[in-house]
């Protein structure tokens, strides 16, 4: 055993590559498929990308485990001699020498390394298994990071145990890309953190910036860090702006065109102070987003465009009697001041929508939504909240209405025969081979690929809101449940009248 062990296995590891590689060559010992040879390969080649996902997989936990093995040991040995710090750095150190990394790096890696070993064993478990990568288990990790040891474990639990009283509703988590895990673990995140999503958030409104960076090529990056209803909406109305002016003769593609308006919006001359366009910035950044979306721009001319951003609101966060987090579409989870604002603030792009205390899901939508959208694409947005395509983040409101089935072959225009892909893969589904599958009325379609396999769909992960107490009395114990005290209505509470008010305005 020992160092011989580990040369026989790596050695082991070293020739089952070779076979792979001759087989991707076509150089193995008999085709995959006799009758065709080249569907076969094509076949054979993404059965050989997926195990070597799921070895990529256990390897990532194997170094993971090895890397915190060693610092602990290098620990020991060290004694109580060295300063801790110091040794922290050391044992960076020495592993970023081993795995070819950069300080930053191999510290971040061995940070995440000790957090899965030590406190997330569930997504260690999957690691090693082959059923998370590694960009999973750091996306874990870090939503984790600010998160005592019991909001940890019920964060992993949500995701990773399908047996949790809450587990996540949707495709398992080693089936999204680890860009989408990360939107989905910071929203619940967000909902069940410890400390209020508003005292959170004032801090980071405190820490507001814009940001230069130097790049090659004569190139830089300009960026800041603003309050995300700011944000949403810059990048929604850049986004408008540019697709308005595609066209035929227009050269310039999308990326292009939002970085050329970006610069002309900054570098163009600002009406004097006090010009009726300004508006000053509340402490959130919502009246200065309230300004932007009157349709306010350099120079003081109005612009006919304007960015459209949904707001999803708990109707209890709305009416102000809890502090549930609302959802700004393309962003996630805002504080409910935030949301409050930007529906009774007067910004006309940012179109409201309820969802139902019982069950999260989306209940009705604000007026001015109805008079801008037919009620139905409304709906397939609030169904799908993304382009359904596999890995696309594109959201909502920049997307396409599609026929699953079309119009010319009998598809009918209900719900569940609708998607709403983004341009691109609008045009790659009518393009190639990508199919997509039947949707339902709470579920967006899947997709079957070129080469027949399915990948499902990623369904909203909606969650019930958060009852106010003021809608719930307490029964006097000895029910049923072994005298357990129930919870009932008694009639509607004021709470509840106003709740009616709002879902059931008068004609």
């Amino acid at each position: 055993m020992g160092k011989s062990a580990v040369v026989r296995a790596l050695e082991e590891i070293d020739a089952a590559l070779a076979v792979l590689n001759a087989e991707v060559d076509g150089a193995g010992c008999e085709p995959f498929s006799a009758a065709d040879p080249l569907a076969g390969l094509a076949g054979g080649c993404l059965d050989i990308l997926a195990g070597a996902r799921a070895v990529e997989a256990g390897v990532a936990g194997l170094k993971a485990k090895a890397a915190v093995a060693y610092a602990e040991s290098a620990s020991a040995v060290a004694g109580p001699v060295v300063p801790a710090h110091s040794q922290e750095m050391s044992a960076a150190a020495e592993v970023g020498c081993v795995l070819a990394l950069g300080p930053r790096a191999a510290s971040s890696f061995l940070a995440t390394s000790h957090a899965l070993v030590a406190t997330l064993p569930l997504t260690l478990a999957g690691l090693q298994a082959g059923a998370l990568s590694w960009d999973h288990a750091v996306v874990m990790a870090d939503e984790a990071a600010g998160l005592d040891t019991v909001g940890a474990a019920a964060l992993e639990a949500h995701f990773l145990n399908p047996g949790a009283p809450d587990a996540a509703r949707g495709c398992p988590v080693g089936e999204l890309p680890a860009h989408r895990f990360r939107v989905k673990a910071r929203t619940w995140r967000e909902r069940h953190h410890a400390e209020s999503i508003e005292a959170r958030h004032a801090k980071g409104v405190a820490e507001r910036r814009a940001e230069y960076r130097p790049d090659r090529d004569g190139m830089a990056w300009l960026s800041a860090y603003l309050p995300a209803s700011q944000a949403s909406a810059v990048w929604d109305r850049l986004t408008s702006e540019a697709r308005a002016l595609q066209g035929p003769h227009e050269r310039r593609t999308l990326a292009q065109l939002r970085a050329d308006n970006y610069a002309t919006a900054l570098l163009a001359t600002y009406p004097a102070p006090g010009a009726t366009n300004r508006t000053r910035p509340d402490s959130d950044g919502s009246g200065a987003m309230a300004g932007a979306a009157a349709g306010a721009v350099a120079g003081g001319v109005s612009a006919p465009i304007r960015a459209q951003v949904l707001v999803t609101v708990p109707v209890f966060s709305l009416l102000g009697l809890t502090d549930e987090p609302a959802v700004l579409d393309g962003y996630g989870p805002i504080p409910p001041s935030m949301a409050r604002n930007l529906v009774a603030g007067g910004a006309g792009s940012f179109y409201r929508v309820l969802v139902d205390p019982r069950d999260g899901a989306p209940l009705e939508i604000g007026r001015t939504s109805y008079r801008l959208t037919k009620a139905m694409r409304a709906w397939l947005r609030l169904r799908d909240g993304k382009c359904p395509f596999p890995g696309c983040s594109n959201h909502s409101l920049d997307n396409d209405a599609d026929h699953i089935l079309s119009w010319a072959n009998g598809g009918t225009t209900g719900i569940s025969n609708l998607g709403q892909p983004c341009p691109k893969h609008h045009r790659l589904r009518h393009t190639t081979a990508w199919k997509p599958t039947p949707a339902g009325l709470n579920k967006p379609p899947g997709w079957v690929s070129p080469a027949g396999r399915h990948y499902p769909c990623e369904p909203q992960d909606w969650e019930p809101p958060h009852r106010p107490q003021q809608l719930e009395t307490i029964s006097t114990p000895g029910g049923q449940d072994g005298g357990h005290p129930q919870h009932s209505c008694t009639g509607l509470s004021p709470a509840e009248e106003v709740f009616e008010r709002v879902l059931r305005p008068p004609a």
